[in-house]
């Protein structure tokens, strides 16, 4: 063959080897980008309530639940799913139970990308809003609400479930995102000041009916009096942190909401980063340089310090109330540390008394969309069952919960309940108790903050500003303009929420929402990724070497 011919050859052939190289690489990439796009989200056909529910069929779901290592809680579910079961013996309800809802989050993120989602699972709403980035992933659940058979008090329920209506308004209305609701409550609590008034009194002071941020900060100050051994007066010990507040996201969020200053609107515009916040952590930092202040994150647990007489106010849920006071009967201290004092349980510190506002949390019910609406039905008429009187009662008087419904709230069995408060350190705790009762007293004083995709994100940055301001007093580091405008900064580049445009960076904040997988998803990702880039320099070199043998 002639130069020439071998020539003309090459230019017919190694392009075409360069054209099938660059085609095999686009189609990797796509397939790669499928994989980490959006963590497998896929359309599905939107859920439709089938004419009648098919009990010839057996069914098998799944129920992702947390319980906080409380194994009465544990005890709870167990009971409701073998109750529910015997009214529904073909449905097969299958427990799954984490300790936090963080990993219960992962899990599901992880999970569409392989359609493995759980059927039934409990959840808050900030998360459901990534979820639903996922087409008709979660179901919308008002038409199941009104159907008038399988709905909340339908005709062809098998047990005495609630009316919408009995749902209490202010914690349904917390399950609607997107103008649907994509989620049932499940229990409700919001936060409270667990005082030692014992403490407060000696210190001269007498409780107000209502708590001030005033009244706290000088109450606290007063408490760091030493005497020339190093022992803090008030409680002869050479610790005291007067004021130790567990969940720092919900302080500055209550904190703006009460002095009415921004934090986000309802279409997610982020406004967390303003002048009333700025005052806000001077305040905190002026404080927490003296240790009158300090954060869970920094310090450890506040009911640790409170019962060991080493704090005065002690801010926690009220779910949480079973770990506060003298006699709790759950406690993470040695029995010989505990100190006797009297506990008192009030709402959160006020800017306005006259007009309180607190926030209300607590874990909520979704259901995810499956190929089968039968097996979906099943879903809901066990998430139905969690909202009865058997299960609502019981699971609140684990701890300082709240039932969802008025039904279980007004039940003979509830106000009994409440009725016996310090009858004994257990089932009555009186701390527990007054902690449920304070959120009933108090529902129309509650909010909610705004739910959006990237909302999980801003909550976080809002902790973040106070726990960096408190670490950062504690070292004695200077506290003024400069370190401000760093820490806005800072704590905005950390949680992706500086972009400029996208609704003034909330589309950041979404990506970074979903774009925190698993440790386990990730890892499988970039395993494919360069399992395939291998394969496409082998193609391309192979082509070159053939091309200049030819």
């Amino acid at each position: 063959m002639s130069r020439e011919a071998v020539n003309k050859r090459k230019k017919e052939v190694i392009p075409g080897k360069k054209i099938s190289a660059m085609v095999l690489s686009l189609l990797v990439f796509s397939s790669v980008f499928s994989l980490t796009g959006c963590h497998g989200r896929k359309g599905m056909e939107p859920f439709e309530i089938p004419e009648e529910f098919d009990t010839s069929r057996e069914y098998e779901i799944t129920f992702w639940a947390k319980n906080d290592t409380n194994k009465t809680q544990t005890a709870i579910y167990e009971q409701a799913i073998d109750d529910f079961e015997k009214l529904y013996p073909d449905i097969t309800v299958n427990l799954r139970l984490y300790t936090d809802y963080g990993k219960i989050y992962n899990d599901v993120i992880t999970n569409i990308a392989t359609d493995t989602t759980p059927n039934v699972c409990i959840t808050y709403p900030d998360h459901i809003a990534t979820y639903l980035t996922g087409t008709n992933l979660v179901v919308p659940l008002e038409e199941l609400f009104a159907d008038e058979e399988y709905g909340l008090g339908g005709s062809k329920v098998r047990f005495d479930s609630p009316t919408e209506e009995e749902i209490i308004p202010q914690f349904l209305e917390e399950c609607s995102i997107q103008d649907h609701y994509y989620a049932v409550p499940y229990m409700r609590s919001t936060e409270a000041c667990y005082v030692n008034k014992t403490y407060v009194e000696a210190l001269g002071y007498t409780l107000p009916d209502a708590l001030t941020w005033d009244f706290i900060w000088e109450v606290a100050e007063a408490a760091m009096e030493q005497d020339v051994e190093g022992n803090f007066l008030v409680n002869g010990q050479k610790v005291m942190i007067p004021f130790i507040y567990k969940s720092t996201d919900n302080m500055m969020i209550q904190m703006l909401r009460q002095k009415e200053a921004g934090y986000s609107t309802d279409d997610g515009e982020i406004l967390l980063f303003n002048d009333t916040t700025k005052e806000l952590l001077y305040t905190i930092a002026q404080h927490a340089e003296t240790g009158a202040f300090s954060t869970f994150k920094v310090s450890s647990y506040p009911a640790n310090f409170l019962n060991a007489g080493q704090c005065i106010f002690a801010i926690d849920s009220t779910a949480g109330a079973t770990w506060m006071g003298t006699d709790a009967p759950l406690c993470d201290i040695s029995e010989d540390k505990i100190v006797e004092f009297e506990t008192t349980v009030m709402p959160i510190p006020q800017f306005d008394p006259e007009n309180p506002r607190m926030i209300s949390q607590g874990p909520s019910v979704c259901i995810f969309n499956k190929e089968d609406p039968q097996e979906v039905m099943a879903s809901w008429l066990f998430t139905q069952y969690l909202l009865s009187n058997d299960v609502q009662i019981a699971y609140a008087e684990t701890e300082g919960y709240v039932p969802v419904t008025s039904k279980a709230q007004g039940a003979a069995e509830y106000q009994d309940y409440l009725e016996r408060c310090g009858e004994n350190n257990t089932t009555y705790y009186d701390v527990k108790i007054k902690a449920a009762e304070l959120l009933m007293d108090n529902v129309d004083h509650t909010f909610v903050t705004p739910v959006f995709n990237g909302s999980a994100s801003l909550r976080s940055a809002a902790g973040q500003l106070i726990e960096n301001t408190v670490k950062s007093a504690r070292r004695g580091e200077q506290i003024d303009e400069a370190y401000m405008e760093k820490l806005y900064r800072d704590t905005s580049s950390l949680y992706r929420l500086d972009q400029s445009g996208n609704r003034n960076g909330v589309r950041s904040a979404e990506r970074k929402d979903m774009g925190e997988l698993p440790r386990t998803a990730v890892v499988l990702i970039a395993s494919l990724l360069m399992t395939w880039i291998l394969m496409i320099l082998y193609v391309v070199f192979s082509a070159l070497k053939k091309g200049k043998n030819r």
